[in-house]
């Protein structure tokens, strides 16, 4: 654990941004990991997905941070960690609202994931310190971010009517710190069903310890049937799980 990244959400809003930027100075946005993609899709490595819900009613409010250990198929394991939140949603702060709760249910494992997947970015962020840069960092684990939707960024071509499997890469813009044109994550379209809605891509990015190329392979090769990585969406529903417990036995 590298606690002198640990997020505090006591900071300035000044002082938060500048720890963001020592985070990223100290990411390594390149291939350093024990398992491959190849491995995660034989079931050889496992992979923790890291997801959130939040019981909005309370005061403070709190959060549910649960963390699904899969390899292959197989659930391992599953931890959770219910902390109060200090701060706000603030676009490019999420680590300081969410890091300490992720960082608790973490504490709670006893496997040693070789991967870690967050719902939320990684590289692509204003300070190339998304949510999965700074938790990857600070316990020095290769860490992926999967979000839903862009923060910053600009794709090289539309990401409107892609084909499943498809990916579009994320270069940098204008809002970001990071060198003209550099390819920060891929747009990557996970599912899409005929004759039904279209589904948006998920825009994947490196967190820590792995390269653009790498983390989308690695979301791909999680699989699953629907369009988050099963890692994330098994953790999505455990904290969904957790959360109508502490619900209902308050009624």
């Amino acid at each position: 654990m590298r606690e002198r990244f640990r997020p505090d959400p006591s900071l300035s809003r000044d002082e938060m941004e500048s720890l963001q930027r020592e985070v990223a100075r100290e990411a390594l946005f390149a291939d350093e990991l024990d398992a491959t993609p190849a491995e995660v899709g034989r079931g050889d490595a496992l992979v923790a997905g890291v997801d959130q819900a939040f019981l909005t009613s309370d005061d403070p409010e709190r959060a549910v941070s649960a963390v699904v250990v899969l390899r292959g198929d197989e659930v391992v394991e599953r931890v959770h960690a219910v902390t109060d939140l200090s701060i706000p949603y603030v676009p490019g702060l999420l680590s300081f609202r969410e890091g300490g709760p992720i960082l608790a249910a973490l504490d709670e494992l006893d496997a040693d994931p070789d991967v870690l997947l967050f719902d939320g970015s990684g590289r692509i962020h204003f300070r190339q310190a998304g949510l999965a840069t700074h938790v990857g960092v600070i316990r020095d684990t290769p860490a992926v971010g999967v979000a839903k939707s862009l923060l910053c960024g600009e794709p090289r071509s539309s990401v409107d009517t892609l084909s499943q499997g498809a990916r579009v890469a994320i270069e940098t813009d204008d809002s970001m710190d990071a060198p003209d044109g550099e390819v920060v994550g891929y747009a990557y379209q996970s599912r899409q069903y005929p004759n039904s809605r279209r589904v948006n891509p998920l825009y994947v990015s490196p967190g820590h310890r792995v390269s653009a190329d790498t983390a989308v392979e690695f979301v791909a090769a999680c699989g699953g049937d629907y369009k988050l990585p099963e890692p994330t969406r098994l953790a999505d529903a455990y904290a969904d799980e957790v959360k109508r417990e502490l619900t209902d036995g308050n009624d």
